[in-house]
């Protein structure tokens, strides 16, 4: 697994578990690996979801900490499905790292975002203009197999179990043109939609906001169903792609949500404000001031 890359869900949840099964049997991580006939550093690795452990790993890590069978069955299962399959893997062509199979994970998406509309709310056009930008050197065929991998996320929401999304914009995400503004009014068409979701929460710091909680930049905040996989922060830049994991930074990026949160315009307030920038886009062929 290289540096900037996520353990999946599944595998931190795996890791979690087998670390508690040695702390419950009462095995110091030292004792344990010479049963195994381990390095140390082997286990450190699997207990710090660093490292990928083969089924055959797991099954000799149960049989020596012992404990209960359905359990032992269970984390059987969950070692298995690791490497489960999901829509992401049709695109591993164009998709890097493990946030696709995070964000289809996780139970809430919390976003804050100042240069353009977040993947899960992008129409195709948008999305495309977005893709092409980005990456010139690739191929026309290249950009239209992330557009369809793009639009493939968007199912997320559709999904009767779908998360939640929490959407803090700043205001001038919706006063660039990207496409042109033609694009552009279709997509903040799209945003009004978007916001009458049950399950979509969309608001906008307004430009005449001073200073802000949101400065440092973008980030998305990934939580999780069950109360044993903490909140993953993935942040994204000319770099690569970065996750934070680390408790007191999560805590602080969930507390930096909030207070962006509190600064920004309600929701009716933003919604409003959407759409009578869209209206400003249908009716001119230069972008809004």
């Amino acid at each position: 697994m290289t540096p900037d890359q996520s353990p999946t869900v599944r595998h931190r949840r795996l890791a979690r578990q087998l670390r508690e099964a040695r702390q419950h049997s009462g095995l110091t991580m030292e004792a344990a690996a010479a049963a195994l006939g381990w390095s140390r550093p082997k286990l450190v690795r699997f207990e710090t979801a660093r490292t990928r452990p083969t089924a055959a790993d797991v099954a000799a890590m149960l049989a020596l900490y012992g404990g209960d069978q359905a359990l032992k069955l269970a984390l059987m299962q969950l070692a298995k499905d690791i490497r489960k399959r999901g829509w992401w893997s049709a695109f591993n062509d164009v998709l890097t790292g493990s946030f696709a199979e995070l964000e289809d994970d996780a139970a809430q998406i919390r976003t804050w975002q100042v240069q353009f509309v977040p993947g899960l709310l992008q129409i195709s056009d948008y999305a495309l203009a977005l893709i092409r930008i980005g990456s010139p050197e690739d191929s026309e065929e290249v950009h239209l197999r992330r557009l369809q991998a793009r639009m493939a996320r968007r199912t997320i929401l559709e999904r009767q179990d779908g998360s939640s999304l929490r959407v803090v914009l700043d205001e001038a995400v919706l006063r660039r043109p990207v496409g042109g503004s033609d694009v552009m009014a279709r997509q903040l068409d799209a945003l009004v939609n978007e916001s009458k979701k049950p399950n979509v929460s969309l608001r906008i710091l307004s430009a005449a906001t001073g200073e802000h909680a949101g400065m440092d930049g973008p980030f998305v905040i990934l939580s999780f169903q069950g109360p044993l996989d903490p909140d993953v922060v993935y942040l994204e830049g000319m770099g690569g792609e970065i996750y934070v994991e680390d408790v007191a930074q999560v805590t602080r990026c969930n507390v930096r949500f909030d207070r962006i949160s509190d600064q920004a315009l309600s929701e009716e307030d933003s919604v409003a404000l959407i759409a009578d920038i869209a209206k400003e886009y249908h009716q001119s062929d230069e972008p809004p001031r």
